[in-house]
């Protein structure tokens, strides 16, 4: 038997620790009275199921009752209307829950970053579920008053970083916490994004693209939520290119950080940031992200844990990988999270297949099987979608709840901030303060148009 100290040595004292360790990830937490027994079927609502929101809506859907259904557009209905013939369909989320809110247990959001804070504090506020697609919202404010209100109503909330839910986190958690990599200091992620990806393609624009006709039938004015600037339809915003305009989506960061990044601030329980650095290969552009931008958190030292430094490429640039990193790097995304002993790497946006660097070590490791770290961490078998579902009807903490989420969000939207900005930034979480950064300062909280504040969805 292969005895290499350096890769086994606190297997030992890791079993030894792991029936304490599994005890509170292994038993939920109770949060809220559930809404059905565990073979009865929730009543849904989902707002916004084009693209990403249809997935959604179809994967929480399955098995319960979809009772309502909003769209501004119109003609994206048809699908939805063959699927779910019993849902009633409107196109504005306020009067859908003003006129079937006693029927509702539970709201999906799948809309654009600006209008998630509004519908998810009208349902919450309702007293109502909510499963809402990453970044959770568009702002700082938003972030914390989505706890806030999650706290107060005992509500089961769910952000849709599907990756959590996935084995490969649950595995870096547990190589991580085994000591099989030694202490972490740095993480390196990266994606291909904007310069390239779904929902990009790297032009980068200085005005917002002259006016064209909406789909027949949509709602622009719903579309454009809280936003009060006169923005016309163009095919440059809707349905799919919406995310580089940092009035509606939070640029390649938002789009894929909230994946990359999550692992390791999971794993290594990383807190917020202190400081935030940004690179910039284009300038800060008020209203479009830009192409070729670096970001570098820095979390201070916790628990004994020395600090770490999150970094974040976008597209087109690469990162420098580390001494010893000999995996090929995929060009649309990765990560690896270096330690004192070697490192983990995972390809892609998501955890889905993690393996140790160098590569010696991890076919050493993979040859034995009786030397592997012990799985004490809770699966999720069906995904983020069906942990929301199951955790509503049991009343138990679904795993991407927002008192996780909304911590990481806050995160990514402050690398946000500094590429939008085209400045680094001081953050004291504690106090929602920014400082050395007005500009970035100025946006903790945006105003929203008369309609969409949050008196008037209470």
């Amino acid at each position: 038997m292969n005895t290499n100290p350096s890769l086994f040595s606190t297997r030992r004292r890791f079993i030894q620790q792991s029936a304490a360790m599994a005890a509170p990830f292994l038993v939920p937490q109770i949060l809220a009275k559930s809404v059905a027994g565990a073979n009865d079927k929730l009543n849904i609502a989902w707002v916004g199921f084009g693209n990403q929101g249809g997935g959604d809506l179809r994967a929480c859907g399955n098995g319960n009752n979809v009772v309502a259904l909003c769209d501004c557009n119109p003609t994206i209905w048809p699908k939805a209307q063959k699927q779910f013939p019993e849902a009633k369909f409107y196109t504005d989320f306020r009067k859908m829950l003003e006129e079937m809110g006693d029927k509702i247990d539970a709201v999906g959001v799948g809309t654009p970053d600006h209008t998630h804070f509004a519908v998810a504090y009208m349902a919450m506020s309702m007293g109502k579920h909510v499963f809402v697609q990453k970044p959770l919202v568009h702002s700082l404010w938003e972030a914390r008053t989505l706890q806030k209100l999650a706290v107060e109503k005992k509500l089961i909330t769910q952000m849709g970083n599907q990756g959590h839910a996935f084995e490969g986190a649950r595995l870096i958690k547990e190589w991580y916490e085994a000591g099989l990599i030694g202490e972490v200091r740095e993480v390196i992620t990266w994606t291909d994004r904007p310069k390239s990806g779904w929902g990009f393609n790297g032009i980068v624009k200085t005005e917002f693209p002259p006016a064209e006709n909406p789909p027949e039938g949509m709602d622009w004015n719903m579309w454009l939520g809280p936003v009060s600037k006169d923005v016309p339809f163009s095919k440059f915003l809707h349905p799919t290119t919406w995310r580089p305009w940092w009035d509606f989506g939070c640029g390649g960061l938002g789009d894929i950080g909230c994946h990359t990044i999550d692992t390791a601030y999971w794993a290594l329980g990383l807190g917020a940031p202190e400081r935030v650095e940004v690179e910039m290969a284009e300038p800060a552009n008020p209203i479009h992200t830009p192409n070729g931008s670096v970001v570098s958190y820095h979390f201070p030292a916790r628990n004994g844990k020395p600090p770490v430094t999150v970094k974040w490429h976008e597209g087109p640039n690469v990162p420098k990988m580390p001494e010893g990193m000999d995996w090929p790097l995929p060009k649309e995304g990765g990560f690896v999270m270096v330690g004192e002993k070697g490192g983990i790497f995972h390809g892609g946006m998501r955890p889905n297949s993690p393996s140790l660097y160098p590569k010696a070590r991890w076919e050493e490791y993979r040859a034995q099987k009786d030397q592997q770290v012990p799985k004490t961490l809770a699966r999720i078998p069906g995904g983020i979608h069906r942990d929301w579902i199951e955790s509503i009807k049991n009343g138990t903490k679904a795993c991407s709840d927002f008192s996780y989420s909304g911590p990481l969000t806050e995160t990514i939207l402050l690398g946000a901030l500094a590429i939008r900005t085209g400045k680094g930034l001081a953050w004291d979480a504690a106090n929602m303060e920014i400082t050395g950064n007005p500009a970035a300062a100025a946006l903790i909280k945006t105003e929203a148009r008369k309609g969409w504040r949050p008196e008037d969805l209470a």
